[in-house]
């Protein structure tokens, strides 16, 4: 499931003006200046780590010394051969009254930022859910209104796709204090956590979104960590390879569109469309924009993919590489020209524009066919016609806005091949781009927020595990806490039971914080909006996230994430059922019993009836084949179990030991 489209699925707008983080210390070439520059993810009004020590990085002249001072501590470095240098400053303790940190390298030169705060720093992270701005929350208005606080300082990360971790970036980032212009496009969920955690601990907080709708959680893993897990590892060599050499990149993912298609449609080499475009059936395309809107029954809800064609005609032998812009495509495209794959790339809408190189064009006609697959809501070319053209090295575009065809493949077919450099479903596009430049930053934890785009997903909980690996190997913090946010509840109520591809990424969720010393979940069960998936109640979020971030903190991590399955028994003709996380005691609300329980056989599930005693829930009608309990196991299900805090009973699926 990927974000609806109609929503903020980008986040563009709030994005507006905000400057990109530099990249890491690797990727910073030699250069020449004139004064040193502080390059980490440092501005004016940022928030540091207190009781930690404080990294700063930055560039200068090969093998120039600089002094780096912050209040009343000091460190000193040299720049290395690529003019790159590190200083260590010691931990400070929590500070409201603004620092200055400087930065002095010979001559007297030297960088400076001001209006420093010392506390605690907070990375944000996920798809929409996460990227969700607090001007439509709940209460957004008022939220809005009463932000300003000079103790909050927020950071917004720029959409950006990186290739590799060590991708240097231009622009310094830029930390701005809550107030109502910068709170209100920034992240409902990280916002209304920092601003509930300084209450609570009184220290100045940073927070710092770096977040995207739609996205699978493979883009935010570091390849490094990707490439073990089962089947990437030759993602990751293709992934090297493009940013290494794009057209050699290219040409590996068109041999993948090669054997892809001659499997699924039987045919041989050199029958593909691009090749042999006649094989298929065309038709014209009747307008630009979504297919849904073409009046054809067939395209009336598609998703999966259509081929599309055009050519044009060079009147002399090409003298140099070409420029083909598409305009706007909804979701994914890969584009040949006379067969030879040019640009692939992922985006609702978006702007294709694409390198033709020299060597695939012809003198006379040459044949362009597009790949265009869609996985939810419309797809196609939106045009507009008159900016679709082929501009050659020398000489006038050459329009194409007219006699597109088109060719349907198959309806929900969505086994095409993905480029590992896209943006939403890459190998580490979106860590590379996003996470690895803030470089070794200090923070106080994570809270991520994902997981709607990789429903249907088995292995969600290893990649869930190689991303926290990762990120604490960055940060250099092995004990970093991450808060993961449970999926809500999503879709239609159930009437009957049914298997719930929502409910096993919530298990997959809650398993994986099992495993994690040093994680705990935020459970949403019971605040989604069965037809939104976009819900606004982020204030609730926000103090299940305080919460579980205190027990984490006080070490008490049994108790983080609410009450939670601890043991599922068979004693006689009942199953108990055993809780951890339970504040006072559990109640069914607004029934004499809580629902949602069910009994399973090694076939088929039931409801069962529960009743409940302090933390205990006993299941009265087990049957001697029953060997799993599940609860809240739906999509959206209805939910009306309690602890006195009150949180909801995370949902679960366990075994039943004593069989």
């Amino acid at each position: 499931m990927t974000m609806r489209k109609g929503h903020s699925r980008s986040g563009a707008g709030r994005r507006v003006g905000l400057a990109l983080l530099l990249g890491t210390a690797a990727a910073w070439p030699a250069m020449a200046e004139a004064r040193p520059r502080i390059l980490t993810p440092m501005s004016a009004h940022a928030v540091l780590q207190r009781d930690r020590p404080i990294v700063v990085e930055g560039a200068a002249d090969a093998g120039e010394g600089v002094a780096v001072t912050l209040g009343g501590a000091s460190a000193t470095a040299t720049a290395d051969a690529k003019g790159h240098w590190r200083a260590t400053l010691p931990a400070m303790a929590a500070t409201a009254t603004p620092l200055t940190l400087t930065a002095t390298g010979k001559d007297g030169a030297a960088d400076t930022m001001d209006d420093l705060l010392v506390g605690d720093v907070w990375l944000c992270s996920g798809q929409s859910n996460m990227e969700y701005p607090t001007k439509q929350a709940l209460n957004g208005e008022g939220l809005v209104k009463g932000a300003a606080d000079d103790r909050i300082r927020l950071l917004d990360i720029a959409h950006h796709v990186g290739l590799s971790a060590d991708e240097p970036l231009e622009k310094r980032p830029a930390w701005a204090a809550a107030s109502p212009a910068s709170v209100a496009d920034f992240s409902a969920a990280c916002y209304l956590m920092v601003k509930d955690l300084a209450a609570k601990a009184n220290v100045p907080m940073g927070a710092i979104d770096s977040s995207w709708g739609g996205t699978k959680i493979l883009p935010w893993i570091d390849a490094t960590d990707a490439r073990k897990l089962p089947g990437l590892s030759a993602d990751a060599d293709l992934l090297a390879l493009y940013a290494r050499d794009h057209a050699a990149g290219l040409r590996a993912f068109g041999d993948r569109w090669g054997d892809w298609w001659r499997k699924a449609s039987g045919t041989k080499r050199g029958q593909e469309p691009w090749n042999a475009p006649d094989r298929l059936n065309w038709t014209p395309v009747p307008q630009f924009g979504p297919w849904e809107e073409w009046g054809v029954p067939a395209l009336a809800d598609y998703n999966g993919l259509v081929w599309f064609r055009q050519g044009f005609d060079l009147p002399t032998a090409p003298t140099g590489d070409g420029v083909i812009e598409l305009a706007g495509i909804d979701e994914l495209d890969t584009v040949w020209v006379n067969g030879v794959v040019v640009g692939a790339t992922f985006g609702w809408g978006d702007w294709r524009r694409y390198t033709v190189p020299r060597s695939a064009l012809k003198k006379g006609r040459n044949e362009i066919v597009v790949g265009l697959g869609d996985t939810y809501g419309p797809g196609g070319m939106f045009g507009p016609g008159d900016k679709i053209q082929f501009t050659p090295a020398s000489g006038q575009p050459i329009p194409l806005g007219t006699g597109w065809r088109y060719s349907v493949y198959k309806a929900n077919d969505q086994s095409y091949p993905r480029s590992p450099w896209e943006s939403h479903a890459g190998l580490g596009t979106l860590y590379n781009g996003m996470i690895a430049p803030l470089g070794p930053i200090g923070l106080k934890g994570v809270a991520w927020y994902q997981g709607e785009s990789d429903v249907g997903r088995a292995d969600y909980g290893d990649r869930l595990a190689a991303l926290m690996t990762g990120w604490r190997r960055q940060f250099q913090s092995p004990e970093l806490p991450f808060l993961i946010v449970q999926l809500a509840n999503f879709g239609a109520p159930p009437v009957k039971i049914e298997n719930s591809a929502w409910a096993a990424l919530r298990e997959t969720q809650r398993l994986a914080v099992l495993r994690d010393a040093h994680a705990a979940l935020a459970t949403t069960i019971d605040i989604g909006v069965r037809n939104d998936i976009h819900p606004a109640d982020k204030n609730e979020l926000a103090k299940r996230l305080v919460f579980a971030q205190g027990r984490l903190e006080a070490g008490d991590r049994a108790n983080a994430s609410g009450p939670m399955i601890a043991s599922a028994t068979r004693a006689g003709g009942e199953v108990v059922l055993r809780f951890n996380g339970v504040q006072g005691a559990l109640h069914a609300w607004s029934a004499g019993s809580p629902i949602g329980f069910e009994l399973c056989d090694a076939n088929a599930c039931r409801y069962a009836n529960a009743s409940v005693n302090g933390s205990e829930v006993r299941l009265a009608d087990a049957k001697p084949g029953d060997v799993r309990v599940r609860y809240a196991w739906a999509d959206a299900p209805v939910v009306n179990f309690y602890d006195e805090a009150p949180h909801p009973v995370v949902p679960f699926e366990a075994v039943i030991t004593g069989n």
